[in-house]
């Protein structure tokens, strides 16, 4: 199995536009594969400029956020490529796309990695983090999967967040619970 990394991705349209999405990049030997499922914003963006930036956070109401009709995150500029990148990232990578293999559900990018670079140290994720992310990816199936798994799986992941969620982490969590619930 191959490790996918969660982060925000950013893709920009041929206006220069810029887009987030919360995505898991697949990892492989050259760098990292984004694999957005059809129709999606990143994927046509993707196709116009074949360039991304990845920004790694530990503000998960980031990825709660960009599911939910939140999108107004400060950006930064990247240094090689023209997407920008989350102005809060703690880390990001900036991509170069290398080659394409189309899919009617989920086509993939390959990407090579251009640039590295850290902002700011990691301290680590809490369970409501964890929790959270998770619950953002099960939202972002909801077209896919029955109402019903989701609902017992958000019950399962909300212990975790009234255990341990921060004032970030319970607001995130507010975000997805609404979502869900409308």
């Amino acid at each position: 199995m191959p490790m996918i990394r969660e982060c925000i991705v950013a893709t920009i349209a041929a206006d220069g536009t810029p887009h987030l999405a919360p995505l898991g990049l697949i990892e492989h030997k050259a760098g990292w594969t984004i694999a957005p499922f059809r129709p999606s914003t990143t994927l046509d963006n993707l196709h116009v400029v074949p360039f991304a930036t990845a920004s790694f956070t530990d503000d998960v109401r980031i990825f709660a956020g960009c599911l939910t009709g939140r999108r107004d995150w400060k950006l930064a500029p990247a240094l090689r490529v023209r997407p920008p990148r989350l102005a809060v990232a703690l880390a990001h990578a900036e991509l170069a796309v290398s080659a394409v293999a189309e899919d009617v559900r989920r086509p993939r990018f390959d990407c090579t990695v251009l640039h590295r670079a850290t902002h700011a140290p990691f301290a680590g994720f809490n369970r409501a983090q964890a929790a959270v992310i998770e619950a953002a990816i099960l939202l972002s199936r909801r077209h896919m999967l029955p109402h019903d798994a989701i609902a017992s799986e958000f019950a399962a992941l909300r212990v975790r967040v009234d255990k341990t969620a921060g004032p970030a982490e319970a607001e995130a969590w507010g975000w997805l619970a609404a979502a869900l619930a409308g």
